[in-house]
């Protein structure tokens, strides 16, 4: 068997990395692509490896020189119209080779596990197409399979229709034609093809007509969890080197982006925190059937969302300003106290306390086992410390503590007193026990309280953070004007406004949602306390702060958890945690929770 790379391309999209070098001279975590695939490809017993080139193809020749000699004999076939052709032409320059030999086919641009060739080669059917699922990611050639692993259609981009995808496989561009095939069918129609239809083709195209024809036995070899990544642009590169690394940059390589974990399908994403029962399909479905109409119109100014935030929420449209998240909320609260001691108590959602300087923070660094305190604590530690802003984050996090609605009232009467303003940010407070008594969002309490603001990210308890909204509301108006100044005009899309506008009627829906979270964070509390090396403190909000007692720190529990494509938060990197080996896991559906915990106790 003989191996054939097609690496003629200019890969344009990749900009200043393919500028002087083609496609697999780009290294992926200081591999270069072709170092990587001739290493994968030497360990396979090949008689040869062939690869056509074309951009840049003598400085490819020159690097990779005489360096494989003793694991691979590598041969060379030069496209001197790569400028103007495709890589049908490409591989129609290597027709004589194809049937020579049994050949695996690859494109250049590919990244991929070791045992992905090795599934191919091992296989017993002759003629082969490495396959995956249909992701979001993909682009490119799709094919429709049968039950017998058939291929039944090759689907190029023109005919792609999104309403087909659960049907959809991405042909991995990694294939396996016998010497057979090569020459009686592949090679006979690919002259055939590029004489009618030109050069400026896809050598897919040839495969499609056999298809149709009937005149070959072509199978899929779908692939299931194995890693793989094709190369197109700078984006892809980025996603490809995160994929592909491990340890302490693998986690490092995730973390950065603070989000976005969608372009990681086999990802599961412990660390951020949202509803996993909410929204409902129907809602969903509302949604999708108005898409065209969202993203084609403006959405409205602050007058109508504020409008729609106090009725979801049953206060005054002057006592509530809606934000692009709470994020940019927090952002312009803690701006109007430059000057101010603010009161904070760690761990904390380290938001609030970055938008400080240093010298503005008075800590209460809490020294107990469970992360727990009371209001009276609070009171005696602030009591003396003059600060003009207390924050209060409840439930806490990253500790889940809460308390009661009670306490926090007795809190803002104590702040109210000492003319002392106070912050409440309960976005976790609807995955507490007897949830539905426990809010500060009504306008009786905001108007008793004039100095306490809320706080509330509709992100996490109602499951929608990618339409990016959250809350701010106190019965100070002259506050909530300005704050309407502070963001921009339209601060969230029509996506969001028109949540905001059909939330009421699925309110049930969201009740139903919240008692089935309590249930499911109960479960995976009495799981988790089977893990022997953890330590799980009680919480009411929907993630569970656990000290790491054994084998493990909380930095190397995290990096083995990536490395089964599972990313929690290391709370050990928290400030004033002197050290302590804590992670945080967030609560998911039943499904991912006891996944979570399979791998745990493998470790």
């Amino acid at each position: 068997m003989q191996a054939v790379i097609l690496a003629a391309g200019m890969g344009k999209r990749l900009g200043e990395f393919t500028k002087n070098q083609t496609k697999c001279m780009v290294p992926v975590n200081g591999v270069r692509l072709i170092d990587r695939v001739i290493g994968q490809l030497s360990k396979l017993n090949l008689t040869r490896l062939i690869l056509v080139v074309g951009y840049e193809g003598q400085k490819l020749i020159d690097y990779i020189g005489h360096r494989y000699d003793d694991v691979l004999k590598i041969e060379f076939i030069n496209n001197p119209i790569y400028d103007k052709t495709n890589n049908i032409y490409s591989l129609a320059l290597a027709k004589e080779v194809l049937c020579q030999d049994d050949t695996l086919l690859l494109e250049s641009d590919l990244i991929f596990e070791d045992k992905m060739l090795d599934l191919l080669v091992n296989h017993p059917d002759k003629d082969l197409a490495l396959v995956a699922k249909y992701e979001s990611w993909m682009d490119g050639t799709m094919v429709r399979i049968d039950d017998d692993r058939n291929i039944v259609n090759f689907v190029p981009k023109e005919a792609f229709r999104y309403e087909d995808v659960d049907v959809y496989y991405k042909t991995v561009n990694i294939y396996k034609f016998s010497k057979d095939f090569s020459t009686n069918y592949y090679v006979p129609f690919l002259e055939a093809y590029s004489r009618v239809m030109g050069n400026n083709e896809y050598y897919e195209q040839v495969l499609r007509v056999l298809i149709h024809l009937h005149s070959t036995n072509l199978k899929a070899l779908p692939i299931t969890n194995e890693k793989w990544y094709e190369i197109d642009d700078v984006q892809d590169l980025d996603i490809a080197s995160t994929i592909f690394s491990d340890g302490e940059v693998k986690y490092h390589e995730y973390h950065k982006r603070y989000g976005g974990y969608w372009r990681f399908p086999q990802m599961m994403d412990f660390c951020y925190l949202v509803n996993p029962f909410f929204p409902p399909k129907r809602m969903k479905d509302e949604l999708k059937a108005n898409f065209d109409v969202l993203l084609e119109n403006y959405p409205s100014g602050m007058f109508v969302n504020s409008l729609l935030a106090g009725k979801y929420f049953g206060i005054k449209q002057d006592y509530v300003v809606v934000g692009n998240g709470a994020a940019e909320l927090i952002k312009v609260v803690m701006e109007q106290h430059t000057g101010d001691k603010v009161g904070v108590i760690y761990p904390t959602f380290d938001e609030y306390p970055n938008r400080l300087r240093p010298e503005q923070i008075v800590p209460y660094v809490l020294q107990s086992d469970e992360f727990d305190y009371t209001a009276d604590d609070l009171m005696n530690f602030f009591g003396d410390k003059n600060i003009s802003l207390l924050l209060l984050i409840n439930p806490d996090n990253p500790s889940g503590h809460f308390i009661p609605k009670a306490d926090v009232l007795r809190l803002a009467a104590w702040c109210k007193q000492k003319d002392i303003s106070f912050v409440v940010d309960e976005s976790f407070v609807d995955f507490t026990y007897g949830y539905e008594e426990n809010s500060l969002l009504h306008n009786e309490i905001l108007e008793e309280f004039p100095k306490m603001m809320v706080m509330k990210s509709i992100s996490k308890s109602y499951g929608v953070p990618g339409l990016r909204l959250g809350i701010f509301a106190t019965a100070n108006t002259e506050l909530i004007a300005r704050m309407k100044k502070e963001v921009s005009i339209w601060n969230i899309n029509s996506f969001a406004e028109f949540y905001l506008q059909i939330y009421g009627k699925y309110e049930k829906d969201y009740r139903k949602a919240c008692g089935k979270f309590i249930e499911e964070r109960e479960n995976f509390y009495k799981e988790l306390k089977t893990i022997p090396f953890l330590r799980v403190i009680p919480s009411q909000a929907n993630y569970f702060l656990c000290e790491v007692t054994d084998k493990y720190t909380s930095a190397e529990l995290t990096q083995l958890l990536i490395e089964h494509d599972v990313i929690i938060s290391n709370c050990g990197l928290k400030k004033n945690m002197a050290g302590r080996q804590l992670i945080r896991l967030a609560v998911r559906d039943r499904h991912d929770n006891h996944r979570l915990i399979e791998i745990l106790r493998s470790l």
